[in-house]
Parts: structure tokens; sequence; C-alpha cells
């Protein structure tokens, strides 16, 4: 049996005949940018995600940069977020001019800690940019509260969190603005690119409508320094397939997650992703911890391999596709050594980078495949 991590041609299968009569639409129509197409699934997201309005980008980086812009952050802020998320979170807070200020992370859910982030806090501050880790909310009440009493914005990553909820509200749609990633790989994803920043502002929505194309208040009229990030009508077009899709592939994230839950209950040395009490998970990805101390016995004229890294080998022997996500916190990584930051800045981040595993987990995966990985997992612990 072969499980890789993730196999994107089984929900082109499954999807193939009404995003070809999308596409069609589209090719029809002869309107390929900042559309008909465009304008109904940002009216079909904001209503899902509970926001007001929604303005289609280009991609997740840019709805976090025109975010921060939107908000007038650029040079001399700050804005503070986790050293465990995709670099993109980082080079967004750079595009936007502004300087990423890194806060250590809650150990049970891996998200924004908010007494660390309110540590953190400067007299140059002007955001808190938590990141939706894995399709597990942050915990945003306290972290709403820390905004409020300094006077900063709080801007959402949900880029890995798409229909994940938070209090009984969809997370995107609670902080200043929220910012999606249509990536192929998420839990909604295109055919390419694609992005979309979320708000319940009428003036934030209109500040990212002009950032998003050159500043235009109207054709060839510029009123601020915008840039060139659109969602093109094709990629709206096949989203707008896909959404009504979105809560029932979630559904079968989590029952999976489920089997995967049971299955690996009591396995010493093995930490499960567990949910938290204040919203519900929707598992872009499964991440499970391994203890650094719980090693198997080694290879007669072997060394002992660390922990994790003979998982994965055992794993890949049992044909069962594994990733890392993230094996590095950003400032320890060459392009971000000149933030200043040593080893133990973030101490909880760095030890779970050391720990952390991605099994599959997506809602296309068979029933032969879920056992399949369970049983490598089972017996790489004698199981």
């Amino acid at each position: 049996m072969n499980v890789p991590f993730l196999d994107l041609t089984a929900e082109v299968a499954a999807t193939r005949d009404a995003v070809q009569a999308a596409i069609d639409r589209v090719l029809t129509r002869g309107w390929f940018v900042l559309g008909p197409e465009v304008e109904a699934f940002e009216h079909e997201f904001a209503a899902y995600s509970g926001a007001a309005h929604a303005v289609g980008v280009a991609s997740g980086t840019d709805a976090l940069t025109l975010a921060l812009r939107a908000c007038d952050i650029g040079p001399g802020d700050e804005v503070i977020t986790v050293p465990n998320t995709a670099v993109a979170t980082v080079a967004a807070i750079e595009l936007a001019g502004a300087r990423p200020v890194f806060a250590d992370i809650d150990p049970a859910t891996m998200n924004l800690d908010p007494a660390a982030a309110e540590r953190a806090i400067t007299p140059r501050t002007q955001a808190l940019l938590p990141v939706h880790l894995y399709g597990q909310s942050t915990d945003l009440a306290p972290l709403l509260d820390v905004a409020r009493r300094h006077g900063l914005r709080l801007i959402e990553d949900a880029c890995q969190a798409h229909g994940a909820s938070y209090g009984g509200r969809r997370v995107g749609g609670i902080g200043d603005i929220g910012c999606f990633s249509f990536y192929p790989t998420k839990n909604l994803g295109g055919y390419g690119d694609g992005g979309m920043a979320v708000t319940s502002d009428p003036a934030l929505a209109e500040r990212l409508r002009l950032l998003r194309a050159y500043g235009w208040k109207e054709r060839d009229r510029s009123v601020v320094r915008g840039t060139n990030s659109r969602l093109d009508e094709l990629q709206a077009a096949i989203l707008r397939v896909k959404l009504p899709l979105l809560d029932g592939w979630n559904a079968t994230r989590r029952a999976i997650a489920a089997r995967y839950d049971a299955a690996f209950a009591g396995l010493d040395g093995l930490r499960l992703p567990g949910e938290a009490a204040y919203g519900t998970r929707i598992y872009h990805l499964y991440v499970v911890r391994l203890s650094n101390t719980a090693r198997p016995e080694p290879v007669e004229g072997r060394a002992p391999e660390p922990h994790r890294e003979a998982f994965r080998a055992h794993l890949t022997g049992q044909g069962v596709g594994t990733l890392v996500h993230y094996p590095f916190p950003i400032y320890l990584q060459d392009a971000y050594r000149d933030l200043g930051l040593t080893a133990g800045a973030c101490p909880v981040a760095e030890q779970a980078a050391t720990e952390i595993v991605s099994l599959p987990l997506h809602p296309h995966l068979t029933d032969t495949q879920v056992e399949a990985v369970v049983a490598g997992v089972h017996s790489f612990f004698g199981r």
C-alpha cells in the first residue's frame, strides 16, 4: 500500500465535471480579471466567514501584506507573530515594510501565547498577527484584549484554517482583517495561487480594493500607491465550485483525525494534536509530536537515529509519506539571521520544531490508506 502525503488528483477527479463547467463559463464570457466570478465569490466567501466584506487577491501572502498596508502599517512599525509558521507570514510583514517580532507559543496548541505576545510589545508595535496553525484557531479573546488595551490591530493569518471556528464564529472574521490562501494544498484550494482578505470594516475593505489594483479609484487614476494583486476569474470560478463542498470535506478530515486519535491513544512517546475547547479544528494538517527521549532500540552496529528521523524513515519504508511543518523557527533560518535572534529566543517553539511530524490527512484518503498509516505507526512502536 502506497500512501502519499497528499494526492490532489483525487480531488480533481471528484470535482472535474463541475470545475470544467465553471472554466467553460469563464472562457465563453471572455472576462478574465476582476469580473463577475470574483465578485460573486467575494460575496459567497464573506458570508461563509461571517465578515461583511471579502477582497480577492493574488495569494495568501499578498492578503497579509495588503492587510497590513490597509491598516497603515509599514516602515518603522513592528508586528508580533510566531516563529513556527510558513515563512510567508514573515515575508508579508517585511513586504509591507514593517519588522517582524517573534513571541513564543502555547505548548498545547502551538499557536501564539497571549502572555508572550504582550511581553513582546514595544512603543513601535502596531499589530498582532496570530497564525491559526494546522487548522486550530488561536485563543483570540485574550489577544483581542491585549490589542484593545495597547491600541493595536489584530490581523488573523487564517491561511490554514478555512472553516475553523473560535467561540462559535468562523476564524478570519473576528479580528480587524482575516487573511486566507487558496494555494492548492489548502482545505479550500484553487488550481494555482489565490488569496482573500475579509473584514467587517467598510473603510478597510475599500482600502484593500484600492491597494490590490494600483490604487485606482477609477481606471488610470491612482489615489494611493497600490500594487497588482488580483484574484483572477478562472480561480474564482473554480473556488466557487469547491466552497459548498468545504464543510463536508472538513467533516471528513475531522473523522479521519478521530480515527487516528483512537488508534494512537496510549502510544508511549507520541503526543496527539488534540483540539482546544474554545473552537472547532479543521485539520489542515494532522501533526503529532515525538518525544526525543523515547528512542527505539538501536540496530546493532549503527548509532541510534534521532527519534523523529527514525519514525519518518520507518513510515517511508511502509509506503507512508510524511512531512515536517515546520522544521526550523524562522529567526534561525539563514535569511533572517539579521533579525538578531539566537537559539533560546522562543524555547517552546524551538522544542516543538524538533518533535513535530505531519501524517497524511485529506478528505480523499481511502479507508485502506488510513489503515495503512495506522499500521505503519503501530509497527514503529512495536504494536
